[in-house]
């Protein structure tokens, strides 16, 4: 029997995090608590092999705030598609929520995915960016994404093409899908979907989300364009053979 929709496993990947990150987990939640009453919130925090940002005043910091948390850690940096998988596997609760440490994304968007998860009208919601969110981002960014729908659409052919929005959410069944991707890097994302699209009976729904005021954006390294252009080709193969 599945875990009732009264409780929720918030996964958050981390590597090499700003200062005061600790802090902003610990008023994002409080946030999402008090929006949730009744509901069970489960932090994981999977630390990604980071070499700097993370001290040990900082976990106990959260551990004292957050009754429920648990902390993975990896003693080298393995990827954001790795660290994910790591703490989806660690869930425990019914409905799984992930998102990036320093929640990037309004409360309201993470409340959309968990209510359409919790009333049962999706096996995995999906956050996309629209007209408004493109605003937001750096120029490099929106062409950076606008190209990958591109290559999803002409490629891939999946019904949804903007699969690299850091906000996703699904249940027990999707969190069998989300398990069985390969790639440790961001395309895991893409992967994610890819798989999800080609599974007989399983419900998808895209919902736009917003971006949360004063956002800083890392830049793009081109190094990581590449490793996830090889990346890319990985699951156009998968989709041909």
């Amino acid at each position: 029997m599945d875990t009732p929709p009264h409780s929720l496993d918030l996964v958050l990947p981390c590597y090499n995090p700003q200062p005061g990150w600790a802090q902003v987990i610990v008023s994002a939640v409080a946030g999402l608590q008090e929006a949730l009453p009744g509901v069970d919130l489960r932090i994981v925090l999977v630390n990604d092999g980071s070499q700097r940002g993370i001290a040990t005043g900082d976990i106990e910091q959260l551990r004292a705030a957050l009754p429920r948390f648990s902390y993975l850690e990896s003693k080298v940096n393995r990827g954001k598609g790795n660290a994910l998988r790591a703490g989806v596997e660690a869930a425990r609760e019914g409905i799984c929520l992930f998102t990036d440490i320093d929640f990037p994304y309004t409360q309201d968007s993470l409340l959309s995915l968990y209510r359409q998860l919790a009333a049962g009208e999706t096996d995995i919601a999906v956050g996309i960016k629209d007209a408004a969110y493109y605003r937001q981002l750096p120029r490099m960014r929106v062409r950076i994404s606008r190209f990958l729908r591109l290559l999803a659409r002409l490629f891939l052919r999946i019904s949804i093409t903007d699969t690299q929005c850091g906000l996703k959410g699904f249940n027990a069944k999707g969190k069998k899908i989300f398990l069985l991707t390969t790639i440790d890097r961001y395309l895991c994302d893409l992967e994610f979907i890819f798989l999800a699209d080609r599974t007989p009976g399983l419900r998808m729904k895209a919902t736009p989300v917003r971006l949360r005021e004063g956002v800083v954006f890392s830049r793009v390294n081109p190094r990581i364009l590449l490793t996830e252009g090889g990346n890319f080709l990985k699951i156009v193969l998968r989709s041909v053979f």
